[in-house]
């Protein structure tokens, strides 16, 4: 115990005099700048002042970070900061806060640099170009469902059983009203991410939420009221178009012959959906395949066929919302390899393009379907 009547000594007085003199210079500066000291776990460094922990750049060692699927921009953050990309979480705040577009970064695998500036790595992120690796996957225009699968299977590694399974439930895949939950002909083809999270039913879903996505900005719908149709039937036209007409301007010339036939209530009398009904894997078809009883045979059965025969893509969609004026019935494609393809009003015009089409047919040893 002290003696009471002891004086401390002036060292001793100093001291506490100077943690005194320390508290209130931290006080005063507190509240004449606003400063304050920050311990970053991060980085166990000290930023004082209002400074946040941050690396200089431009990066030191390669590094692959991969941003999941549903992962906020908080989350990336401390992604970046456990992988030794950014120093500090503070950074990182202050980063996204000048970026309106912080919240655009998508999933997937990234090349980064270890201690980056937190503003240089939101900046590739948001940018990445070729530091980001991509998995993806592409679905052809023109292909029936059967063949799609076929497709996705060998491209996505994702089992068939799996498609089958998503595929018998197709009340879960964002299908549109009017696809009736018949996904044939819904599944837009086009180029696809494939994220590691990736499962049958997310990759059809993702195919579905594309054509929703197309058909609105082609004006499906609207489109459809104008010409008197549902838009399910201008989805089957696009589908006929994608399997029998490969010129742009062509497509719209052929979407106004289907809809004039159907007018005038005349079969369509097509190869291609009669293709469909009985699989077959040619251009044509011969008297024996069009005497099939399918309600796809139209050359039997008038009207257009009960659903889609394919995926049209984009370009057979917007013909089939907006066909051509005239009055053609019939149309041919005279030469398979070019595609040419020529259109007639009457029954004797059409029958001069047939000719000229089975003289190329002959001339190419009767191999028309190569």
């Amino acid at each position: 115990m002290l003696d009471p009547d002891l004086k401390p000594s002036p060292a001793r007085e100093f001291v506490h005099k100077g943690k005194g003199c320390l508290a209130v210079l931290i006080a005063v500066a507190v509240l004449a700048f606003g400063g304050y000291f920050v311990y970053d776990r991060a980085s166990g460094f000290l930023a004082s002042w209002g400074e946040v922990a941050d690396y200089p750049g431009p990066g030191k060692d390669q590094i692959t970070v991969t941003i999941p699927e549903g992962a906020t921009v908080n989350q990336i953050g401390g992604i970046l900061v456990d992988n030794k990309v950014i120093q500090s979480a503070a950074a990182w705040d202050q980063a996204v806060k000048t970026e309106e577009r912080s919240t655009s970064i998508q999933p997937g695998k990234y090349l980064m640099q270890t201690e980056m500036s937190a503003i240089d790595a939101l900046t590739l992120l948001i940018n990445p170009g070729e530091s980001r690796i991509r998995s993806q996957f592409t679905v052809p225009e023109g292909l029936r469902l059967t063949a799609q699968v076929d497709t996705l299977v060998k491209t996505t590694k994702i089992k068939r059983a799996s498609y089958e399974k998503a595929l018998a439930n197709p009340k879960k895949l964002g299908l549109p009203s009017y696809a009736k939950n018949k996904p044939e002909g819904f599944l837009f083809p086009d180029t696809y991410e494939l994220t590691e999270q990736a499962t049958a039913a997310s990759v059809l879903k993702q195919m579905s939420g594309r054509f929703k996505d197309v058909a609105k900005e082609v004006k499906l719908t609207s489109q459809a009221k104008k010409l008197k149709r549902s838009p399910r039937d201008l989805v089957i036209v696009a589908s006929i178009l994608e399997a029998e007409v490969r010129g742009e301007g062509d497509r719209a010339k052929a979407a106004r012959v289907i809809y004039n036939r159907l007018d005038k209530g005349e079969p369509l009398g097509l190869d291609s959906t009669v293709i469909y009904a009985e699989n077959l894997k040619t251009n044509t078809t011969t008297p024996k395949d069009r005497a099939s009883n399918s309600p796809y045979n139209t050359y039997k059965v008038k009207g257009l066929p009960p659903g889609p025969i394919n995926a049209p893509g984009k370009a057979a969609l917007e013909s089939a919302a907006n066909p051509a004026d005239g009055d053609w019935m019939y149309w041919v494609t005279v030469n398979y390899d070019t595609g040419e393809t020529k259109f007639a009003k009457t029954l004797a015009e059409h029958n001069k393009y047939v000719k000229e089409f089975q003289a190329w047919c002959q001339a190419k040893q009767g191999r028309c379907d190569s």
